[in-house]
């Protein structure tokens, strides 16, 4: 089968508006010659769209004009790297999906281990900040709950003390192995993280052992997080004020 009749019949099974590159198309790396060529063609005649370097999309024709290419389809491809996940949604549009704020982010911020992300495509934009611990798919979800802790004072439309019961109900939700993995990865984070999530597993009376999170605070140091005994009763324990 010749290279552009290749691209042409799995072109046909990509969802229109989803973000697809020489990968995608099963294109040999001999073959990318002529492949960029049919791909021109197919941008000439309006079938495709470029969207960024090796990056392309089906537009979508609709009664209120053609849309552009799924954003989170976009951001998704950033996430993974040769099938394993390098990155993770963080920062304000993250806590809006975890329920802590009704504010929508207009700039999306992922954290990494890795090198730095930056995407500037239509209507979405993205930066970077370095991720404490290795990501994987396996983890990213607690360390997006511990950015939530490290962050507890600057959610938007969201106070301290909502913030710490959401984050309760949701640490709470998590099984027990999950609850340990929380504590192990929290040792890489700021004391402030450290000391909270000390204070919030205390307070639920779970036989997790604590120690290490205790043992890794200075006991000279205050952590002032505005946080009233009445809203969370174990913050003495953990020298927060």
């Amino acid at each position: 089968m010749k290279v552009a009749e290749q691209i042409r019949k799995t072109i046909e099974r990509i969802p229109e508006s989803e973000p697809f590159g020489y990968a995608d198309l099963g294109i040999k790396q001999a073959d990318f010659v002529s492949a960029a060529k049919a791909l021109e063609r197919l941008q000439k005649q309006g079938t495709i769209k470029k969207l960024t370097k090796g990056i392309f999309y089906i537009p979508r024709q609709t009664i209120f004009g053609e849309l552009g290419p799924d954003s989170n389809s976009i951001l998704e491809r950033y996430l993974f790297e040769d099938g394993k996940r390098i990155a993770y949604e963080t920062g304000f549009s993250l806590y809006n999906k975890l329920g802590l704020t009704t504010q929508m982010a207009f700039k999306i911020k992922v954290a990494t281990k890795g090198n730095p992300i930056k995407i500037n495509i239509e209507t979405l934009k993205v930066s970077s900040v370095k991720s404490y611990v290795e990501i994987t798919e396996k983890n990213y979800q607690l360390l997006g709950y511990l950015d939530a802790l490290k962050d507890i004072k600057r959610i938007p439309d969201c106070s301290v003390t909502q913030a710490i019961k959401r984050m309760s109900f949701l640490i709470k939700a998590l099984n027990s192995e999950e609850q340990k993995e929380l504590i192990q990865y929290a040792l890489f984070y700021p004391a402030r993280v450290r000391a909270l999530l000390g204070a919030i597993l205390e307070n639920m009376n779970l036989e997790h052992n604590l120690t290490g999170l205790k043992n890794s605070l200075n006991p000279l140091t205050k952590i002032d997080l505005k946080i009233k005994a009445t809203d969370l009763p174990t913050i003495k324990n953990w020298n927060i004020e």
